[in-house]
């Protein structure tokens, strides 16, 4: 079920009249209530995916009570690769079985050798198996390090990994931060309950009315990218970059606003990436709870930086290159993750990787200073040139692309439109940065005004057909 669908806008309030007045004195209700409006509404898409979620959760379940209870140090660590190669197992088959078999068959062919069996397999990728997967094995390593007890109250902990808010594209959830909160009693809070709501709204504004009017533009220039000036080629890059960041950053706004009304708080994952002024703040500000996960789960235990400069840099590659490959069954996704790895290795060197932590572009003013500016244009330029990488099908594509941007450059007047879409998101994300939680300090009959003309420009562009988002292809 989408976010940005008719069913969910039926779904929604029915889920919420009935955990908030039906279920309201029953914790244990409200949370089978939840599990089962989580399976539905993953089930909307097919339901045969259901068994994967539900295998998933009954390892990690009786995995953390073996971990826990367990004395000897070598059961601990057999029930953890248990839980380990279950889920990176099933995540393995469903995204990268192809991949490995025609990269396999590729290099075989290189070396001039011809095979009449391609074995690949005809396999539907599960929407959401990269997100809850690695939600469900943070539950497991964390008991084992000894951070979290497990819980034996199993409904509880499957509502964990199957809460649908985020169950699709994140935020990925740490069972630190969101299982004490479906263990505990919930009373409606009236100013979370109102804070859930400007997040969808402007989160369902940037995905339907920015997302939405940019992707036209991005597939026709990629599509065309041989028979269309350096100029368009230049603009089709910027618009895919506002494009994805609308998109996904626009599906987490609606997820962390869906779980305010239910009473939970859900980590940021987005924090305006685009104003920031070095590779290393855009990190910590884009798709955050993946690249936390990452930290703490891989680069940490590979020794992080507390160790010789070699490992450093190597445990950096790793992160990156871990990191884009988890976004899809491609070579595209590894370069693009190199790159990130190749900007972000001069600040680490430089020890300057962590410079921008405690504060935003313009913290004490209106507008960002010269230098803030500059370094801004730098990063985005970086970043968007990466994300040529991310959109194309193939390197080869990729490069074509960016050699066919620096040349015939001019902005023909029927691409230029879509501009007006960025300099909205630029304006909105500029005036909010310091406040991510819209926390609107306005007199109220703006903020009404404001959210009023939000949801007026929504159906203006509200599609009976909804388009997907981004992220579930990963």
């Amino acid at each position: 079920m989408l976010f940005n669908s008719a069913e969910f806008l039926f779904f929604l309030p029915i889920v919420f009249i009935l955990y908030w007045f039906v279920f309201n004195k029953s914790l244990k209700g409200q949370n089978i209530l939840i599990l089962v409006s989580s399976y539905v509404f993953y089930g909307w898409w097919d339901w045969r995916f259901l068994s994967l979620i539900a295998f998933s959760t009954l390892v990690d379940f009786i995995v953390g009570i073996q971990i826990h209870h367990s004395a000897s140090s070598r059961r601990r660590r057999t029930y953890l690769w248990i839980s380990l190669l279950v889920n990176l197992g099933m995540l393995g088959f469903f995204k990268y079985f192809n991949f490995f078999v025609e990269s396999w068959i590729e290099m075989l062919h290189r070396f001039g050798i011809e095979s009449t069996n391609t074995w690949t397999l005809y396999i539907v990728l599960p929407v959401g198996i990269s997100f809850y997967t690695f939600q469900t094995m943070s539950y497991s390593l964390d008991v084992y390090r000894g951070q979290i007890e497990p819980t034996k109250d199993f409904i509880s902990f499957a509502s964990f990994v199957s809460f649908f808010p985020q169950l699709v594209a994140g935020p990925i959830e740490r069972a630190s931060n969101l299982l004490p909160q479906i263990l505990q009693h919930r009373k409606f809070d009236y100013q979370k309950g109102t804070q859930g709501v400007r997040l969808i709204i402007w989160g369902m504004f940037k995905k339907v009315f920015i997302a939405d009017s940019l992707a036209p533009e991005v597939n026709q220039i990629f599509a065309n990218y041989q028979d269309l000036n350096g100029g368009v080629l230049m603009l089709g890059a910027i618009y895919f970059g506002f494009q994805i960041y609308c998109d996904f950053s626009g599906y987490s706004d609606i997820a962390i606003g869906t779980a305010k009304l239910f009473g939970f708080d859900l980590m940021s994952n987005f924090k305006f990436p685009y104003f920031s002024r070095n590779i290393g703040e855009f990190w910590r500000r884009w798709h955050i709870s993946l690249s936390t996960w990452f930290r703490d789960y891989l680069y940490i235990p590979l020794g992080g930086s507390k160790t010789s400069s070699i490992n450093s840099l190597r445990n950096i590659f790793i992160i990156f290159v871990v990191s884009g490959f988890w976004h899809g069954a491609n070579w595209t996704f590894i370069v693009w993750g190199l790159i990130h790895a190749i900007m972000y290795i001069p600040l680490f060197i430089r020890g300057t990787n962590r410079r921008f932590l405690s504060n935003v572009a313009g913290q004490n003013s209106l507008f960002p200073s010269i230098q803030e500016l500059t370094q801004i244009i730098i990063t985005f330029s970086l970043v968007t040139l990466a994300w040529i990488f991310f959109r194309s099908p193939s390197i080869t594509m990729a490069f074509d692309y960016i050699k066919l941007m620096f040349l015939n450059i001019d902005f023909p007047d029927q691409f230029r439109k879509a501009t007006f879409y960025l300099l909205i998101i630029v304006l909105l994300d500029w005036f909010l940065r310091k406040d991510e939680t819209l926390n609107f300090k306005w007199k109220p009959a703006f903020s009404i005004f404001i959210n009023v003309l939000f949801i007026i420009l929504i159906f203006l562009k509200f599609n009976k057909t909804p388009t997907s988002f981004i992220y579930f292809q990963f």
